[in-house]
């Protein structure tokens, strides 16, 4: 298939979020793990959100693009894999809702369903195959697939039907019951319909919970003609949405961030622990409303710049004057919130908690044991379980209130007013700052550009929030500062590369976390206080 690189991306992203779903499903289906189930539910939103990139992504290019440049086959063709893709996930969805249902836990593993799912992960496969390499042969292996799941499903029916003989007419029973539950789909296929015509309507996605919570944000603003524009999307589906007065040029009057009930409802509670610990770093909350498992939130809209902006688009003069009072701002943030109390990070929990994702993306990330030169080298793994040790005895001198995704599109920087605010607060918490300082880091390299004036001011800023941060820790006499950072940044680069489909950047981003957990796990463990980060290597 000939897709342009934007389409071809999201694409296959979807791809991977689809396999680690069912993946997923298997081992709920196993286990009846509750948590595993919970982490299905919890991405709900994220393949509705990929879907609609790509189909926006090709209506986009038909728009712009010149008749010869554009094969609309190809186009459709990623529009219709994209929804299909998504239906795979919502019945994954449907499935963890049907198996709460079960009286009996474990009951799964008696009958071969586990075999289907695995018929569906091999399609999954070819289909991603048959894209790249174009392959029609690989499409006709996809079709063959639906044969053997027809007839084993059928098989297994046929079983279950001789189990229910001691019921009077159990075929009776079990068709009705599947009539009921096709007729109450029809109400779902209605709503997308209902959704379809108010999209049209409106032009751009939306969902019904999304226009109810729209129209009581436009009610509690007091705006009767207003535009609505969609600014982003978070990966546990959450919508972001921009508000402004028809008759009026100065900017937003608010945004509105709309999806999981939970996930809001944490980021209220975080933006208001920040009002009573650091007044002025967050945003006012100016409504919040929940319907259901939906709910809405209304948020002051911040003025200037995110430092990702800064970043690729201001001169030096302008980035150094950000750096300063950022690092002021994180400096009287820790000042105020530190506590004597040590929590620490769990870097590589974290690494292995994403791990899957990663590799579900880059598979070829899935080191093994290997000799180089006769000499053996640890598996990923292997150096995983190593640092896990090494990290258990490197407890921070303490412990402060941090962002929880420091991110550079989460910091705003407003000029005028010379103040630093922060955003998209959700996972704040009480934490080592090391964990802030190496995802702020890692964020600024895992930037896709690659013109050579933005990677050097990429390496100056990681550079200049180093210095920074290990001058405040010499001052606090936190001796393993450098040693946690560099776990830190290893599992940063390492998990980022999750959402990097550029081979060249994801290898070089990978390796780095590779090297850093092997430069910590040769270290002798008196070392640990002396060890030291190349971080303008790394950063180059």
């Amino acid at each position: 298939m000939r897709l342009p690189k934007i389409v071809k991306d999201n694409l296959f992203f979807l791809l991977a979020e689809t396999s680690s779903q069912i993946a997923n499903l298997k081992i709920l289906l196993h286990t009846s793990s509750a948590t595993v189930a919970q982490r299905i539910l919890d991405r709900h939103g994220y393949s509705y959100n990929l879907k609609m990139r790509i189909h926006d992504g090709c209506t986009e290019i038909l728009r712009k693009g010149k008749k010869h440049d554009v094969d609309i086959f190809s186009l459709r063709a990623a529009e219709n894999i994209a929804s299909d893709l998504e239906s795979l996930t919502d019945i994954c969805h449907d499935c963890v809702r049907l198996a709460f249902k079960l009286t009996r836990k474990n009951s799964l593993r008696k009958y071969p369903i586990l075999e289907l799912l695995d018929e569906v992960v091999e399609g999954l496969s070819i289909i991603e195959a048959s894209i790249e390499e174009n392959d029609s042969q690989l499409a006709v292996k996809v079709g063959k697939i639906e044969r053997k799941l027809d007839r084993s499903y059928h098989k297994l029916f046929e079983q279950q039907m001789k189990k229910l003989k001691s019921l009077k007419r159990p075929q009776d029973a079990i068709t009705s019951l599947f009539i009921a539950q096709r007729i109450e789909e029809m109400g779902d296929v209605l709503e997308d319909i209902a959704e379809s015509i108010m999209s049209a309507r409106l032009g751009q996605p939306m969902h019904l919970d999304r226009f109810r919570s729209l129209k009581t944000a436009l009610s509690d603003l007091g705006l009767i003609d207003a535009d609505v524009e969609q600014i982003a999307e978070t990966k546990s589906g959450s919508g972001i949405s921009g508000i402004s007065a028809s008759d009026q040029d100065d900017g937003y009057a608010a945004i509105l961030k709309d999806g999981s009930k939970e996930k809001l409802k944490e980021e209220r509670e975080s933006v208001e622990s920040w009002h009573d610990i650091f007044p002025g770093l967050a945003p006012q909350i100016l409504n919040f409303s929940k319907r259901g498992k939906k709910a809405s939130l209304l948020i002051e809209h911040l003025p200037g710049q995110t430092f990702e902006q800064i970043l690729l688009q201001e001169d030096k003069r302008f980035l150094d004057e950000t750096l300063k009072h950022l690092t002021r701002t994180l400096k009287s943030v820790w000042n105020e919130t530190r506590r004597k109390k040590t929590i620490p990070a769990n870097h590589m929990q974290q690494l292995r908690k994403r791990l899957s994702s990663v590799t579900d993306v880059h598979p070829e990330f899935q080191l093994g044991k290997m000799k180089v030169c006769g000499e053996p080298v640890l598996s990923l793994d292997e150096l995983i379980s190593a640092a896990e040790k090494i990290e258990s005895q490197l407890s921070p001198a303490f412990s402060v209130y941090i962002h929880g995704d420091f991110n550079l599109d989460n910091i705003i920087f407003d000029i005028e007013a010379g103040k630093i605010r922060f955003i998209d607060l959700h996972r704040s918490c009480y934490l080592d700052y090391v964990q802030d300082i190496a995802v702020f880091m890692v964020s600024n390299y895992r930037l896709q550009v690659l013109n050579k004036p933005t990677r050097q001011k990429i390496s100056y800023v990681a550079n200049y929030m180093y210095k920074f941060a290990a001058n405040y820790a010499r001052k606090n006499n936190d001796k393993s500062f450098d040693a946690r950072l560099a776990l830190g940044l290893a599992r940063s680069f390492i998990t980022s590369t999750r959402f990097i489909l550029d081979r060249t950047l994801a290898k070089n981003m990978f390796y780095r976390g590779v090297y850093l957990l092997q430069a910590v796990q040769r270290c002798d463990s008196a070392s640990y206080e002396k060890f030291e980060l190349r971080v303008k290597e790394l950063f180059a």
